[in-house]
């Protein structure tokens, strides 16, 4: 099998459900933002030193693509529900527990991987507001929104780590 099908072509392409949608739809442009984490987060992974961060780090991207096929998806039954969004605050209580106290407004820079984490997580951010835009004319599951809202805060304490080492 190759790799192109032919069928974008004309500039539709078929969502995880079947259904065919332009590739400018805002649906694409989400769960397409959330692959752009994916690919960040695999930069961090790659470049993070601590054995710890790079496990978590794993786990989200594979969390991603359960909720890629969220984004793709109609009319179907949540992937990331609201065990995984748990998680991320567990994760998040976890990793601030081994920070000094937030006193200022912090400058991404110290290490690679720590740099890598920062963009995941702005890009995490515009994956938001991408799904947001989403959600005002098309059905977005709840799980999902909060779950990107927890991904950038975890990106976020997880640089914080990498960081500080």
């Amino acid at each position: 099998m190759s790799v192109y099908t032919k069928t974008g072509d004309k500039g539709t392409t078929g969502l995880y459900t079947g259904q065919r949608v332009s590739k400018n739809s805002v649906r694409v442009k989400a769960y397409g933002t959330v692959d752009e984490i994916s690919s960040a987060l695999g930069m961090a992974r790659a470049f993070c030193q601590s054995a710890q961060v790079k496990e978590i780090v794993l786990e989200l991207q594979k969390n991603n693509s359960l909720l890629m096929a969220d984004l793709a998806s109609l009319d179907k039954a949540p992937m990331i529900g609201a065990e995984q969004v748990s998680r991320l605050e567990s994760l998040i209580d976890e990793v601030e527990a081994k920070l000094p106290a937030l006193k200022c407004f912090i400058i991404s820079g110290e290490s690679q991987g720590g740099s890598c984490l920062d963009l995941a997580r702005t890009i995490t951010r515009r994956a938001e507001r991408v799904v947001l835009d989403l959600a005002e004319t098309e059905p977005v599951h709840e799980t999902d929104r909060l779950y990107l809202n927890r991904l950038s805060d975890l990106c976020f304490v997880l640089m914080r780590l990498e960081e500080n080492r």
